[in-house]
């Protein structure tokens, strides 16, 4: 069977591309994932891109054309930003976001705080109560599941500014194995994937003075890990392997201008290669992921039309 090391992805073609959510003023940050015969979409929606008012709305399409609202997941005075599905291996659906609470501007006010909070469903419609996991001001931003456990990646919202990987045998307990993952250049948010082989693979962005993307891998136990500068700039990456172990992320690129894009991986060259760019512009990006029937559909937003919406892109990978 061939890899990532013989055959990355060459070449992609744009099919359809949809949208499918812009009830709010603001809708963004998307994930998706193909659950029990259908997909959800899930994302944050607001008045604004840093607005007080986030919700977490999911919706659901059996065909990936029509879609359908099935659940909003909210807080009173609460923020909750970066939604994320889990895949659990006892069936279940596990949604990460991050609650931010308090104001970081004006005279006497409150700092924001960051807690990680996570919700369970069975069908995707009906999740429990939330409950907090990893550890305060520390944003769990992407999460998967390998050999009977969850591992994931979490970045500081204080100084200093690290990235910190976790591991839970509930998905719930998140304990540190390794303290600092990354340091330098405010490493934040993160793609994370596990191969056939159990290679761990993370796509990380970084900002400030240092803002190049950083590809790490790592063998089991998962606790040391060799770093590739990949000599680009991304926002909100999602990383997928696919059934023959070759890899693509979805990532915003700023070169040449704001856009959503899927690109091929190649881990052992540390090379990130823009394969298409999709109908986007301006505030956009935070793509989801999922590989069904030989089709990548891509969940996105993107502000090129209007306002800020969620699209679905369906593309076509070729050798």
């Amino acid at each position: 069977m061939p890899s990532s090391t013989d055959s990355p992805v060459a070449t992609a073609r744009l099919g359809t591309v949809r949208r499918i959510g812009d009830a709010a003023g603001h809708n963004a940050f998307t994930d998706l994932v193909r659950h029990r015969g259908r997909w959800l979409c899930a994302y944050r929606e607001g008045a604004g891109h840093l607005s007080a008012d986030g919700a977490i709305r999911v919706l659901a399409s059996a065909d990936g054309r029509d879609w359908s609202p099935v659940a909003r997941l909210e807080r009173v005075a609460t923020d909750l930003r970066d939604p994320r599905f889990v895949t659990r291996p006892d069936g279940r659906l596990q949604l990460l976001a991050t609650a931010v609470t308090g104001h970081a501007d004006g005279p006497g006010a409150d700092p924001k705080a960051f807690r990680t909070l996570t919700w369970l469903s069975a069908d995707g419609q009906r999740w429990g109560e939330p409950t907090p996991v990893g550890e305060r001001d520390i944003w769990v931003w992407q999460a998967a599941w390998h050999g009977g456990a969850m591992y994931g990646v979490g970045y500081a919202t204080r100084e200093p500014r690290f990235v910190r990987l976790y591991r839970s045998g509930d998905g719930l307990d998140l304990q540190p194995v390794v303290d600092t993952l990354f340091l330098g250049g405010y490493p934040n948010e993160s793609g994370l994937v596990f191969g056939p082989d159990g290679t761990a693979t993370c796509l990380l962005r970084r900002d400030r003075e240092a803002a190049t993307a950083q590809l790490g891998r790592a063998r089991p136990p998962y606790r040391h890990w060799t770093w590739t500068d990949l000599g680009v700039r991304v926002g909100g990456p999602a990383l997928l392997g696919l059934p023959d172990g070759r890899l693509v992320a979805g990532v915003r690129l700023l070169d040449g201008g704001p856009r959503t894009a899927v690109c091929a991986v190649d881990p052992h060259r540390g090379v990130l290669t823009e394969l298409v760019a999709l109908p986007s512009g301006g505030d956009c990006g935070y793509p989801g992921l999922d590989w069904h029937d030989g089709v990548l559909r891509v969940s996105y937003y993107s502000s090129h039309e209007e306002r800020t919406c969620v699209y679905l892109a369906e593309v076509t990978l070729d050798g």
